[in-house]
């Protein structure tokens, strides 16, 4: 970081905090140089995910979609806002994680799937049966007799 003083490169951070809003960082630093004092700000740069979806169309990731779309599934079930916000954290940070700008919506729906089948079955089938669009009783009856299975053979 430049001395806005002297134009010397080096300096040293006597201070840190977060912001107000939280959003960036407060560096006070002194010059090694003139030995003036000043302050910078720091924010994390982040990109875009994007969601392809079915039909080739593209939307930044949105995590309140994602976080309603669970919230429906798991109406008049015994779980709890923190523990879908956290799975939504954790699927956010999955995708994040991959390094890819974009993702399929189909791997986000498996990955909201794959927590819902740990939080709650019921849950898991309602958001499965919209997500897959199960077209008839028998789709809907293998996914539960799968369900079954995988239970009784952990």
């Amino acid at each position: 970081m430049k001395c806005p003083f002297c134009g010397e490169s080096e300096s040293k951070v006597i201070d840190s905090r977060p912001t107000d809003d939280g959003e960036r960082i407060r560096r006070r630093r002194e010059c090694l140089s003139c030995g003036k004092r000043f302050t910078t700000y720091e924010i994390v740069e982040t990109l875009p995910i994007m969601v392809i979806k079915k039909d080739k169309s593209r939307e930044a990731f949105d995590r309140q979609k994602l976080l309603n779309g669970m919230l429906r599934a798991c109406e008049k079930r015994p779980v709890p806002y923190q523990v879908l916000e956290k799975a939504v954290d954790d699927i956010e940070q999955s995708i994040s994680n991959t390094l890819d700008r974009e993702v399929t919506s189909l791997r986000v729906g498996e990955l909201a799937m794959q927590q819902l089948k740990n939080i709650d079955e019921v849950a898991y089938v309602r958001f499965a049966s919209v997500y897959r669009q199960f077209s008839d009783i028998n789709t809907f009856m293998d996914e539960l007799t799968e369900l079954l299975a995988k239970r009784s053979h952990p």
